[in-house]
């Protein structure tokens, strides 16, 4: 049983090595700090957490003074990044105010924005790192038109969306992407260990980014191998109206609630705080057992189960050790992108009641992340 063998694993998964042994000691940038730029695809609720998480990463490696990160408000980044800019100390490290852009999900900004981060990056040349958070971002930036350190940082499946060339090889020497090419594998095969389902419903967009996000070229090998049927429904996702895509997620699970019997929630712009109360509601109300791609933070908010994620402070670690070894003097393209979560569980033992799931004993072992109630219900 995958499960069985996966969750008998304590502590981070395998990693693999840098090109090199570089530090990740704090060091100015000769007289100066370092200034880094962000750029975004639009607002999503992970970008502004592995942000934070981030930022604690590099206060831990000691190129930030100990600061407490308040509370923010919705899914947004540019007032944290404010924040950063005007309230963090650092002898080491500036958060530049004017250098924080976001397309709002809007295929016209984007391509305004990429065009301004480009021509800064190349012609202004006056940022030391640029942090292209999620795939539109990484795509954006991943060409040789500028050679400023990219981190790409919660791109959901970059090598098949194409921003690098494979897990050893980002493509360029100026470019870095975070990867794990099995996590969406591990979190079916878990989903499907526990849950025994035969038809699995998954809403996703149907384009090269939306098929990306869902991994679902990773869905349909293992609706072959395992033997389930793969049931899909086509949402709107990457759009700036938040509505309409929320609108069509929900569409697509009230579809799916009468064919399947379990549903995959996968990443996209339809599936955020505003509509995941409406989401849980109508699985749970139909008794069908959910897993969050996303993350523990979903099933907090009650969907049933996805691996936990230690709100990203795992991965937040990952990102300020690779951010720490370029202003070192490593290239980006001599880092590891390769990076394993550590293998627990997050499960809400509400929705779990609702939907008669009774948890096995070793997935209730293996999660240290345990809910209880659904917020609002």
């Amino acid at each position: 049983m995958f499960l069985t063998m996966l969750l008998c694993v304590s502590g981070p998964l395998a990693s693999a090595s840098d090109q090199g042994v570089f530090s990740v000691d704090p060091v100015k940038n000769g007289e100066q700090r370092w200034k880094v730029g962000y750029y975004e695809g639009g607002e999503y609720t992970d970008y502004q957490k592995i942000l934070i998480e981030t930022v604690k990463g590099l206060v831990k490696l000691g190129w930030i003074e100990p600061v407490t990160i308040p509370v923010q408000e919705g899914e947004q980044t540019d007032q944290l990044w404010r924040w950063l800019s005007t309230e963090v100390s650092s002898e080491y490290i500036e958060f530049v105010s004017d250098a924080h852009y976001s397309a709002g999900w809007d295929d016209a900004q984007r391509k305004m924005r990429a065009e301004q981060v480009i021509d800064r990056l190349s012609n202004k040349q006056d940022l030391d790192l640029m942090i292209a958070m999620g795939t539109w971002a990484g795509k954006d930036l991943a060409n040789d038109r500028q050679h400023t350190p990219t981190m790409v940082l919660s791109a959901s499946d970059p090598i098949s969306s194409g921003i690098i060339k494979s897990v050893e090889d980002s493509g360029f020497e100026h470019l870095h992407a975070s990867v794990d090419p099995n996590r969406y594998d591990r979190q079916v095969r878990i989903f499907n260990d526990v849950v025994g389902f035969k038809r699995l419903g998954v809403a996703f967009e149907d384009s090269i980014n939306g098929r990306s996000y869902a991994a679902m070229d990773v869905l349909q090998r293992l609706s072959k191998s395992r033997g389930f049927e793969l049931l899909g429904c086509h949402t709107q996702s990457d759009i700036s109206d938040l509505r309409i895509a929320e609108d069509s997620v929900k569409k697509c699970f009230r579809e799916l609630a009468g064919k399947a019997d379990a549903i995959y929630v996968t990443l996209q712009g339809g599936v955020n705080s505003n509509s995941i109360p409406e989401l849980v509601r109508i699985a749970n109300k139909n008794s069908i057992p959910t897993f969050s791609q996303s993350g523990s933070e979903e099933v907090k908010q009650g969907f049933l189960m996805s691996l936990s994620q230690a709100g990203f402070r795992y991965v937040g670690e990952f990102h300020a050790s690779t951010f720490a070894k370029v202003f070192n003097g490593a290239k980006p393209n001599q880092l590891t992108q390769f990076f394993e979560e550590p293998p627990r569980m997050a499960v809400n033992l509400k929705t779990a009641e609702i939907v008669g799931f009774n948890p096995p004993l070793l997935l209730l072992g293996a999660a240290d992340e345990v809910y209880r109630e659904i917020p609002g219900q």
